[in-house]
């Protein structure tokens, strides 16, 4: 039997993964997919996140992505925008950020096996998925997490659906600050990767193309008249209400947890603090625990990105954000610095 099985090899479950490790837990990964794993993400890491990377002896490598200084709101002519204190985040892309920790964790002896959790059993002192026995498991399979459906956690669907939509383009960034354009039907969120390259998230309730979702940030789309680097990458719906977050000796951690929205930035950031607060809870032998842990780390997140989401599901309030906030840069910068 081992000590710690992990249900997916995104960035949250190998984070688990390495914290396991470090724990002096023997780890096994199930993951399905290839490395390195790519996704429709922003792309952006809030610099809770990056001193999170730095604690788990993550190497980026020259792959290591463009330094962030902060957050550019955008409407038309107006803006207003709010540096980082205390450090800066990372533009890097999603391939990079996953090939490091897989590196990181292979490296610790986590061993990361081919194949998908199916059915998952419970009995004293042990669950048993995938054809493993261990300890405890982290459930970390992303947005959709078949394990959490598996065990009853997911929560009824509520408000209004959003989905994102994420492509790349070879154009030099213009800016070392997260760039959000808004609009009445949505929102561009724009982070630079690397010397060259940007990636475009669009989140919207609409469902259509890019290429149309593009069209409502014309400001936007000029800037990026160069030709797009792959191929379009979606996501959603996005919002995710889950029951809870522990389930004997299951625990849900990254989007498995549960999920407000993109638009603040802040999904890898909370993945790799969920992945340290379940670790630590079960290498304390108090899993319960992990579920007022998890409420803690993430209650900025959820007011916050809740907010900003219904403000932008109505036409009126959407046209506002900007605006307001261009009065009230105080105001902005608190909020900037509270989601960091």
């Amino acid at each position: 039997m081992i000590d710690l099985l992990v249900a997916g090899g995104g960035p949250a479950g190998l984070a688990a993964a390495v914290h396991g490790a470090l724990a002096g837990m023997e780890t096994v990964v199930v993951e399905p997919r290839e490395a390195p794993v790519d996704k429709a993400c922003g792309e952006g890491v809030m610099p809770s996140g990056v001193r999170a990377l730095r604690e788990l002896g993550v190497d980026l490598g020259p792959a290591g992505g463009r330094e962030l200084r902060g957050i550019r709101y955008l409407d038309g002519a107006r803006s207003v925008q709010a540096a980082f204190r205390g450090g800066t985040g990372l533009g890097v892309r999603r391939t990079a950020l996953h090939r490091a920790l897989w590196l990181r964790a292979a490296a610790l002896g986590v061993r990361i096996v081919p194949g998908r959790v199916g059915d998952v059993r419970q009995e004293d002192g042990a669950v048993s998925a995938a054809g493993w026995r261990a300890r405890w498991m982290i459930a970390a399979d992303g947005l959709h997490s078949p394990v959490r459906r598996a065990l009853g956690l997911q929560a009824r669907r509520c408000g209004t659906r959003r989905y994102g939509l994420r492509r790349h383009y070879r154009v030099a960034p213009w800016t070392d600050f997260v760039e959000v354009h808004w609009s009445a039907r949505g929102e561009a969120y724009v982070t630079p990767v690397g010397e060259e390259l940007v990636g475009v998230a669009v989140l919207s309730p609409v469902r259509c193309g890019f290429d149309a979702h593009l069209e409502r940030f014309p400001g936007l789309a000029a800037r990026l008249a160069g030709p797009p680097a792959g191929a379009v990458r979606g996501a959603g719906p996005l919002r995710q209400r889950v029951r809870r977050r522990v389930a004997g000796r299951v625990l849900l951690v990254g989007d498995a947890a549960g999920y407000v929205d993109a638009l603040t930035g802040e999904g890898v950031a909370l993945a790799l603090a969920s992945a340290e607060a379940a670790v630590r809870c079960l290498a304390a032998g108090r899993p319960a625990a992990y579920e007022a842990a998890w409420r803690r780390l993430s209650r900025r997140h959820r007011l916050l990105t809740t907010a900003l989401v219904q403000a932008a599901g109505r036409e009126g309030t959407a046209r506002l954000v900007v605006p307001a906030a261009s009065r009230l840069p105080g105001t902005f910068g608190a909020v900037v610095r509270a989601l960091q």
